[in-house]
């Protein structure tokens, strides 16, 4: 199957976390150490926590009383998204960044120079732009995904834009191998170490295409390229194209389409707990698209 185009919005790091659990606390508990430390120990089987020992513990429930003020002390101030507790609390936010939210966007930037603008925006002149869509509906997109405590986000990313577009052109909506970019994509991107998801659009388009995830599954962690779990059923496409910068009418056009992929600088303390609203905070933002 040749899929002609697809979009993809890039934010300048991607995380794709999947569903996380919040977990509710009262300001009481707040208050005083040994509340404090009994919410420390909900949290912890609330999450299934496995047990440590008592220096690794005294440090996490530090780590953890200083992110649940966090999240209380932001939620207090006048902004448009709200964060909660969720499995992160026990997490630095340097741990966090390092775990989840890494990437080669810059990396890559270096090696391709300042990112050109975009003169023949294919959707550019497109009509009747809708009030709003949800792709989900019209079984255009998978169900969410976890990529665990794998940075492979881009992969996510990649993908996601891939299965939407074929979807949309061919009728069948199929999920799609991220473990096949994490495990063969490595001239640029580094698999759960971060990566970004242009290079990945152009292994797509010079390697064949990609393969299911039932004939590739997710591995949650690096492996070694493997041609034999390739198969014969690919999802291929011709490229990629910039969305311009800072265009919202632009992305607007895109996102009507077809599926946008996204990739944002989440690696933020407020990133780390978000959890519902319009996320202000301070991220770097970038777009792209693809052909």
């Amino acid at each position: 199957m040749e899929i002609k185009m697809f979009i993809l919005l890039s934010l300048s790091m991607v995380l794709i976390l999947g569903i996380v659990e919040s977990f509710e606390f009262h300001e009481e508990e707040l208050a005083t150490e040994e509340g404090m430390q009994g919410m420390y120990d909900r949290w912890r089987n609330h999450h299934n926590v496995a047990e440590v020992s008592e220096d690794e513990k005294a440090e996490r429930f530090n780590v953890f009383k200083s992110n649940v003020q966090h999240v209380h002390n932001t939620n207090k101030m006048n902004k448009p998204y709200k964060l909660k507790v969720n499995k992160f609390a026990t997490m630095t936010n340097h741990e966090f960044r390092n775990t989840y939210a890494g990437s080669n966007i810059k990396h890559y930037r270096t090696l391709q120079g300042a990112r050109k603008s975009n003169l023949n925006f294919m959707y550019e002149n497109a009509p009747n732009v809708p009030p709003a869509i949800d792709w989900r509906t019209r079984n255009v997109v998978t169900p969410v995904k976890n990529q665990g405590k794998c940075g492979g986000c881009w992969s996510f990313s990649t993908v996601v834009a891939v299965e939407g577009i074929n979807a949309i052109t061919t009728g069948e909506l199929v999920s799609l191998s991220e473990q096949q970019l994490i495990d063969c994509d490595t001239t640029t991107n580094d698999g759960c170490a971060g990566g970004l998801m242009e290079p990945a659009f152009i292994f797509i388009k010079e390697n064949g295409g990609l393969t299911t995830e039932k004939n590739y599954p997710y591995m949650f962690q690096n492996g070694t390229c493997d041609p034999r779990k390739i198969g014969n059923k690919l999802v291929t496409i011709d490229g990629f194209e910039d969305v311009p910068e800072c265009n919202e009418d632009a992305l607007m056009k895109a996102v009507a389409n077809q599926p946008v992929s996204a990739a944002i600088e989440a690696n933020g303390h407020d990133f780390q707990f978000y959890s519902t609203g319009v996320f202000t905070g301070r991220y770097q933002v970038t777009f792209v698209i693809a052909v």
